[in-house]
């Protein structure tokens, strides 16, 4: 008697297909994902990192010229406003000399001694008064000290005066004028100062 051996031909067409995909699978290289290759990888960051690196150089760069240019200026601009501060000071004192010369001009050859002295005062107290009214305008004016206690940081002491006549630490003389700038000291008063008596020690008998 023989055996038959029952096969299923549907099954068989059925399942040759999917062998062959999982056979393919393995065996085709292009149907894998491809791995990622960590050189190329770090090549690229190098590369994004030296442009990056170059990006701010180049700021830098125009930075520090970007601050010259301003020093430059900056440094132009202070003498530029130092010139003119200077000029505007110096275009006063020019008045003065105008009336340094109007006064050397007053002398007369035909005038007499008596005359010639009166024209001298009157000449030096226009003078004084145009340099007084130039200063005045530049915001230098006098400072009291006459009469006034004597106060260190507006007066120098050159000396102290024994007497009983003025109280003590009082100026009782000016020996150079002091002059504030804009309510700022510009030159200290040189000044005698007052100082109370010593007591007098009675000898031993």
């Amino acid at each position: 008697m023989t055996s038959k051996t029952n096969q299923n031909p549907q099954a068989t067409s059925d399942a040759a297909p999917e062998e062959k995909a999982v056979a393919a699978d393995e065996t085709d290289p292009g149907s894998r994902e491809a791995e990622p290759d960590p050189l190329a990888q770090l090549k690229a960051d190098l590369e994004a990192a030296k442009a990056e690196l170059e990006q701010w150089r180049d700021r830098c760069l125009r930075k520090a010229a970007e601050f010259e240019n301003f020093r430059k200026r900056s440094e132009r601009e202070r003498k530029e406003t130092a010139n003119l501060t200077q000029g505007s000071v110096l275009i006063e004192f020019l008045l003065v000399m105008d009336a340094f010369e109007r006064a050397l001009g007053s002398f007369k050859e035909g005038e007499d001694q008596a005359g010639r002295f009166q024209s001298y005062r009157e000449g030096v107290e226009l003078l004084y008064k145009q340099l007084s009214d130039t200063l005045s305008r530049l915001g230098v004016v006098p400072l009291a000290a006459k009469g006034q206690t004597f106060d260190p940081h507006l007066h120098e002491a050159l000396v102290r005066l024994e007497t009983a006549e003025h109280e003590d630490n009082t100026v009782i003389e000016e020996l150079r004028r002091g002059y504030l700038l804009k309510d700022r000291l510009l030159r200290p008063a040189q000044v005698v100062v007052a100082s109370s008596p010593k007591p007098k020690q009675e000898n031993p008998s």
